[in-house]
């Protein structure tokens, strides 16, 4: 009878684990299979129109598979990344202090007052109590997201939120609710549904994100009329300003500062990466709120602190954003020398209030690879094309980045570039089947 039992057992384990094989997939086997929506192309696209090699001194014009471009696609709005007093302070802090230092992750070994004294600074700045550093933006926006929502809180978010934002909702174990991209009625609605649903769970409060420049169509966040609903509802708002920090507002402060609304921004976050030219973010608030992020944060808790040559090259670029209003100033007028140059012209430049010129277009995607091809190999023009799947199929849109040193050389060469090949594309000179092959060898 054991026997009979134990056999009968070994049968049955045998039969069991062969229907589990036979529908256990191996993770790796739909990697291969489906490479995804961009991935897809990556033999014909790679080094050419997915992850390119820009060379030589970063400035408005690089070096592309040899050849000399005008470039609109570095976020280096305020021609900091090249500017001699930012490259004698990162070249003497790393003289100085070497990458590792301080070793450790802040909260244990890996504080500074260099450190502190960055913080103090950016609160002042966006005139705020205090601030938190944070290692980058993209990581510091989805753990703060993280960090400050339970599971009874509601999130209500734009539709045009950044990745970043949108990944740090999936992390929210609550209800979340998206209105349509700046539309205030739509908002309202949402931010009713959030009220309800509270009384109902009977707890949690409400966390509202926006941007104060979308950096995809360059217009700012409704963020004063955001504000203007927050005693009515009682929600706190959370803005990344990524493209506003340093390019709006009397003194560079942001979009808040821009429409006047600073003070009603409860959580203030930009990265480094953009108006500074760096690596690196922060987050600025009430001193309460922002020590209970600082010893909260895992993303942070659980990583090695901003070396020191980042943090003093930080230091000198938050300075020079302050003491130097003419490079904003320069800024904005070769924006709106390329903005208005576009529209006279005849192009889409949609609704953007900021800096960030996008140029709206007909085409699919093999059509926007010959256009950028053409752009790049017979005008010496290089910006960056978003395409589907980011966007519907059968459009096009090309994101021109101005900075503070473009020459006006730069802009009417890149005017009348636009102009010959929007004519091309019109007519059907770019039509192929599919997207040339343009990848490394």
């Amino acid at each position: 009878m054991r026997f009979a039992r134990l056999f009968k057992s070994i049968i049955f384990a045998t039969i069991f684990n062969s229907i589990y094989l036979l529908y256990m997939a191996d993770i790796f086997e739909k990697l291969t299979r489906h490479q995804g929506p961009i991935g897809q192309h990556r033999e014909r696209a790679h080094g050419y129109f997915a992850f390119p090699k820009l060379e030589g001194e970063i400035g408005s014009r690089m070096k592309f598979r040899g050849k000399e471009m005008i470039v609109w696609s570095l976020n280096n709005y305020l021609g900091l990344a090249n500017h001699p007093e930012v490259r004698k302070t990162d070249a003497d802090g790393a003289r100085e202090f070497g990458l590792a230092t301080p070793m450790g992750a802040r909260m244990m070994s890996g504080n500074s007052n260099q450190h502190e004294q960055l913080e103090r600074e950016l609160a002042a700045f966006v005139g705020k109590e205090e601030s938190a550093l944070l290692n980058y933006g993209y990581q510091g926006m989805v753990s703060i997201i993280d960090v400050l929502c339970a599971r009874h809180d509601i999130i209500v978010y734009d539709a045009e939120c950044h990745a970043c934002i949108i990944d740090g909702l999936r992390l929210h174990s609550g209800h979340r609710y998206v209105y349509k991209h700046n539309d205030m009625a739509d908002f309202e609605k949402q931010v009713q549904r959030s009220q309800a649903l509270i009384e109902k769970q009977k707890g949690g409060g409400i966390l509202v994100i926006t941007e104060g420049v979308f950096g995809m169509a360059g217009d700012q966040g409704k963020i004063k009329e955001i504000a203007a609903l927050k005693s009515k509802y009682g929600f706190r708002i959370l803005v990344d300003d990524a493209h506003g920090f340093g390019t709006l507002g009397k003194t560079g402060a942001g979009a808040g500062e821009e429409q006047g609304v600073q003070n009603d921004i409860d959580l203030y976050f930009s990265t480094f990466a953009k108006s500074m030219a760096s690596i690196g973010a922060f987050v600025a608030g009430d001193k309460q709120i922002i020590d209970y992020i600082r010893y909260n944060i895992r993303s942070q808790i659980y990583a090695k602190s901003l070396p020191m040559p980042v943090v003093l090259g930080n230091l000198k670029r938050l300075e020079l954003l302050k003491t130097n209003p003419s490079l904003k100033e320069k800024l904005w007028s070769n924006a709106l020398k390329l903005q208005n140059g576009l529209r006279k012209k005849g192009f889409d430049i949609g609704k953007t209030d900021s800096v960030v010129t996008p140029i709206y277009m007909k085409g699919d995607v093999p059509e926007a690879t010959n256009m950028v091809m053409d752009l790049r190999e017979n005008y010496g023009i290089f910006c960056s094309i978003i395409v589907y799947p980011v966007i519907p199929k059968g459009n096009i849109i090309y994101r021109l980045i101005p900075t503070a040193i473009h020459t006006d050389k730069d802009i009417e060469a890149t005017l009348n570039a636009f102009e010959a090949t929007k004519k091309k594309l019109d007519i059907g000179d770019y039509q192929v089947e599919a997207i040339p092959d343009m990848a490394d060898a």
